[in-house]
């Protein structure tokens, strides 16, 4: 053989090898994520909202998951859990506990998640069927405001659940319309109904942002402030001077990266941390507090462990300062806030709730924080929330909400452009959607499991609405 050949034949072997190793890296540190993935999924599918275990599988997880088909699920309805196991090497258990949900076992046993005194008291109310939203959970209430084109408002909703071709790509499951504090129109893919929680993913930020305001109310906590953050006291830490107005807005500096694939931070920290503020805490700057905007589900847990801290002080755990200074004054009381294994609520990403509580939580904003003449949330609260950061791009964000600003100098620069700009949304993965427009006294809800983004357009779907109203 020519000493040429030999050498090419050793380098490609190298490279091969190389190639291998890298590759086997890359799945012992990815496939304990897409693990965790679809044992935490599919514990919540099946025990919060109910659903085939099969249909959450090949619905939810194997489009977004490409490890899905190399994994088992094992599901134990006695004992609420759920195991998932790659190769009997990888292994995941999520443990469903009543009042709030399933968590993974990371960092802890099953018998330490169990043992955690966190959850609130078991809820046993119930709206009346025969009252119409919000007051109850009746049929839509007729005849409907005087202006509204049934019509068109029929083929809005037909729009939103319409697919282009053969395959399902928008995915929608949930559609309410709610207009001038009125339900005035909904409908649900089958196998999904009215009583159904869904996962807001995102949408928990803005929960989260509900419990910031309510503890301001309550003079429990100051946004200016530096934030209470154990791990930045130490002096001369520059994360230090951090202000809780600063983690709302997404501008802490912290680097954080928001990316949903094997070995970055947001799946890291969601299905491989015990402790998900932590987790965000120990991260360093990446640029000074105010001088970037990067939105980070980190920064949104780090906000959720200071609302626990300080609620701890006064109730019997957070879940039920949740509960009863939230979801059971605006009737939402089919929310189930999930905890990461240390029991602090996960404000970035898990909240369960049936479509028309998260109509609800949207109808509390576009009424100024107002419900039934009592104040949940402080004057001005939302006007805060809703007024642009100054980092974002195209004033997109406020804090933890979507904005429809636009750009300070070219206000047709915005997300949705042919949306009214006054438009805020609470907004969740896979085109999760609680759509607030003041000066159209309009609230929408959408749910879905859209894996390709450009399936579902949020602008159309308002204009397709809007064209139906008065």
């Amino acid at each position: 053989m020519r000493p040429w050949i030999r050498r090419t034949l050793a380098v490609t072997g190298i490279i091969i090898a190389v190639a291998v190793t890298a590759a086997g890296w890359y799945l012992t540190q990815a496939i304990p994520i897409g693990t965790g993935y679809v044992a935490k999924y599919i514990c919540s599918g099946v025990f919060v909202s109910g659903r085939d275990p099969d249909a959450v599988f090949r619905e939810d997880v194997a489009p977004v998951n490409p490890l899905a088909a190399v994994i088992s699920v094992d599901i134990d309805r006695i004992n609420k859990r759920v195991k998932a196991d790659s190769f009997g090497l990888f292994k995941a258990t999520a443990v469903y506990r009543e009042g709030c949900g399933c968590t993974l076992a990371v960092g802890l046993s099953e018998e330490d998640l169990r043992r955690q005194d966190i959850a609130a008291a078991a809820q046993k109310k119930l709206l009346p069927d025969d009252l119409p939203w919000p007051a109850g959970n009746g049929e839509i209430a007729r005849p409907l405001p005087a202006g509204i084109d049934e019509g068109k408002l029929s083929k809005a909703l037909d729009n939103a659940f319409a697919e282009s071709g053969s395959k399902k790509l928008k995915y929608t499951r949930a559609v309410l319309v709610v207009y001038d504090g009125r339900l005035i129109a909904e409908r649900y893919a089958p196998g999904f109904d009215r009583n159904m929680p869904l996962l807001g993913w995102s949408i928990s930020k803005s929960i989260t942002n509900a419990l910031v305001g309510i503890m301001v109310k309550n003079g429990k906590l100051r946004i200016n402030a530096p934030a209470p953050v154990p791990e930045w006291q130490k002096e001369g830490d520059p994360r230090g001077k951090i202000t809780l107005d600063q983690l709302l807005r997404m501008s802490s500096g912290l680097e954080f990266e928001e990316i949903y694939k094997p070995l970055y931070d947001a799946t890291k920290m969601l299905y491989g941390s015990s402790d998900f503020a932590a987790y965000a805490a120990a991260k360093p700057l990446e640029a000074a507090p105010d001088a970037k905007w990067s939105y980070s589900g980190g920064t949104a847990n780090i906000i959720s462990r200071i609302v626990r801290t300080e609620a701890e002080k006064s109730y019997r755990n957070c879940f039920t300062f949740m509960r009863e200074e939230l979801f059971d004054r605006i009737g939402m009381l089919s929310a189930v806030p999930e905890p990461d294994p240390s029991g602090t609520y996960v404000g970035s990403s898990y909240t369960f709730a049936t479509p028309r509580d998260w109509a609800r939580f949207g109808q509390l904003y576009l009424q100024d924080g107002v419900w039934n003449g009592e104040r949940i949330l402080p004057e001005g609260w939302i006007a805060y929330t809703t007024t642009p950061t100054s980092g974002a791009p195209i004033g997109e964000y406020g804090a933890l909400f979507w904005l429809n600003v636009g750009q300070a100098s070219d206000h047709g620069k915005r997300r949705w452009p042919s949306s009214p700009a006054d438009a805020y949304s609470a907004d969740g993965f896979q085109e999760q959607k609680v759509i607030i427009i003041p000066s159209k006294k309009l609230v929408l809800v959408r749910f879905g499991a859209t894996t390709f983004r450009k399936a579902w357009n949020t602008d159309v779907f308002i204009a397709d609405v809007l064209a139906a109203l008065p």
